[in-house]
């Protein structure tokens, strides 16, 4: 048997996908799972449209 491994970036499709994703991982009280889920999201998004999206910059998104 082969397993692959899992991608939430896959299944961040949707504005409310994401947002659920992001309120799940904030409310395990968790910092560096909630970094973890925005590395998620901006993987599913693209480093540039949340940089533009949240107005930091591409490099600033590195830093979270």
């Amino acid at each position: 048997m082969t397993t692959t491994e899992f991608d939430a970036a896959e299944y961040l499709d949707s504005p409310v996908m994401i947002a659920t994703y992001l309120q799940a991982a904030f409310e395990e009280n968790d910092a560096a799972l909630f970094r973890a889920a925005l590395n998620d999201v901006a993987r599913a998004k693209g480093m540039t449209a949340m940089a533009e999206e949240s107005k930091i910059t591409r490099q600033a998104l590195c830093f979270i």
